[in-house]
């Protein structure tokens, strides 16, 4: 399990697969892929905004479990995290929508190619612990995708959800238990029958 910095670590493994897909084709420069808001876009043409994060419900027993031979751990916890991935196009107006579509195409592409995040993406704690972070192409309603651009004047560009599941951050509550190191067992002697007293 991760440290706390799962999060970042996700979304920066989640930028360099798509950097190494989408580049040097449909965009030719790797840094136009970034971790931002849309409405901030600047220079980027594929912008990847952490809108969502939901814990994950998971069937583990509450409480502490064994970690070591005398360490209990509270459980991690399991997220998925939802980005929403905005084209944005820096070619002509005549050009423009055939170009962001081209983008989010090559994304599409590359999601489904790679439904899990290869390793060697991963930085810091996830890549210590080696986890299995699954991407997919989430079905989300346009109604939904219009909220989160009515923050603002600004038109809406188009945009799908990337969900990115199998994100756990590791607890830091430990207690320390003792072993049993001795057993007594005892017996009590068994009543006598004394018969029927006169």
């Amino acid at each position: 399990m991760a440290d706390y910095t799962a999060f970042v670590e996700a979304g920066t493994a989640l930028v360099e697969l798509l950097r190494d897909n989408l580049t040097p084709e449909p965009l030719d420069n790797r840094e136009t892929i970034a971790l931002c808001s849309p409405h901030e876009s600047e220079n980027n043409q594929l912008t990847l905004y952490l809108y969502h994060i939901e814990e994950e419900n998971q069937p583990m027993t509450a409480g502490y479990r064994m970690e070591g031979r005398d360490t209990q751990r509270i459980p991690p916890a399991q997220y998925t995290l939802r980005y929403l991935a905005t084209a944005h196009s820096k070619a002509p107006a005549q050009m423009k929508e055939a170009d962001q579509h081209r983008i989010m195409g090559a994304m599409a592409q590359t999601v489904r190619d790679h439904p899990i995040i290869p390793q060697r993406y991963l930085s810091g704690s996830s890549a210590e612990e080696r986890a299995e972070l699954h991407i997919s192409l989430e079905r989300t309603p346009l109604e939904q995708l219009l909220k989160i651009w009515n923050n603002t004047s600004k038109d809406y560009k188009l945009s799908v959800v990337i969900a990115l599941t199998g994100v756990t951050i590791r607890s830091r509550r430990e207690r320390r238990v003792s072993r049993v190191t001795e057993v007594t067992i005892g017996s009590e002697p068994a009543p006598q029958n004394r018969g029927n007293l006169p």
